[in-house]
């Protein structure tokens, strides 16, 4: 049984199986209480239709092998060993033992069907208004063009580790698979962020394409046990992680594991994170701009 065939199974029915139920149920989506924190406001959401999960406090999502391999805490061989096994042998996961049958054109799985220089209006405007400079994005992110269930989708496409692509756009956040990134140039100091729009909007701050230091952009908290030994490898580490509880875990991880670890966080404390933090600043400087305008 190959990931498009498993990946077709529905997640609300994988869930279901293991207990867990949607706390707000709209008919074309769901939102859960996420099964991988303390989740007190349900932030999970399930797209029945798409067949896509995302967590939005922790800023992870995918497919339906993405989510086992979270919740099981495995590989992705092994959580499709598994689904194949209750999928194939197990009534209450099966296909056809609960009545809820997936027709055949319900494909889950993202297909990336072309990579090209970030060019799309609709991409940069969504770029402009996160405050990111547009020619620092397209140094380090890529307009891709794929599919979900044989319709056709474009985002900002940023590479990760494992070879494939962490993709946003103003309507989807998501992967074709997790994993870290990392830029290893050799140096003594590295610098940590939580996501790639945190690390565009460094490099905006400073105005350079390029960093003098390593980097790590995590792509998500639940990515920092294969990041760790790099990062703690390095002289010095300076985190960016985002104002919650999650970074603020991430961060602590962090410090125990490093030998000098400095939390920019404090920085932007009145944020949720360093792009929010950005776009504020921006937007302050348009006012005291517009206001020296009508003084003069």
């Amino acid at each position: 049984m190959d990931a498009k065939t498993i990946n077709r199974f529905p997640i609300r029915d994988y869930l279901a199986g293991l207990g867990i139920r949607p706390a707000k149920d709209r008919g074309y989506y769901g939102m859960y209480r996420s099964p991988m924190r303390e989740d007190r406001t349900p932030s999970m959401k399930v797209d029945y239709a798409r067949n896509l999960w995302i967590d939005y406090g922790a800023g992870d999502g995918g497919t339906l092998i993405d989510l086992v391999m979270r919740l099981e805490r495995c590989d992705a061989g092994e959580a499709m060993r598994r689904m194949e096994q209750r999928i194939s042998g197990t009534p209450s996961f099966s296909f056809h033992g609960n009545g809820n049958s997936v027709p055949p054109h319900r494909e889950s799985a993202i297909m990336v069907e072309k990579v090209q220089l970030l060019e799309n209006p609709a991409l940069v405007a969504y770029l402009t208004k996160r405050g990111i400079r547009i020619e620092i994005a397209r140094e380090h992110c890529r307009e891709v063009r794929y599919s979900i269930n044989d319709r056709e989708y474009f985002a900002i496409g940023f590479r990760n580790d494992a070879g494939g692509w962490e993709l946003r756009s103003r309507y989807f956040k998501g992967s074709t698979s997790k994993a870290p990134t990392t830029q290893n140039g050799g140096h003594t100091d590295c610098l940590v962020f939580e996501g790639f729009m945190d690390y565009l909007s460094f490099m905006t701050l400073k105005g350079q394409p390029h960093t003098v230091q390593d980097i790590v952009v995590l792509n998500s908290v639940t990515n920092l046990g294969r990041a760790k030994p790099f990062i703690a490898s390095h002289e010095q580490v300076y985190t960016y992680l985002d104002n919650d509880d999650a970074g603020r875990r991430a961060t602590a991880e962090l410090k125990a594991a490093c030998r000098n670890l400095s939390d920019q966080s404090g920085h932007y404390r009145q944020h949720k994170d360093l792009n929010e933090y950005l776009q504020e600043r921006q937007q302050a400087q348009r006012k005291k701009q517009s206001h020296g305008h009508k003084v003069q």
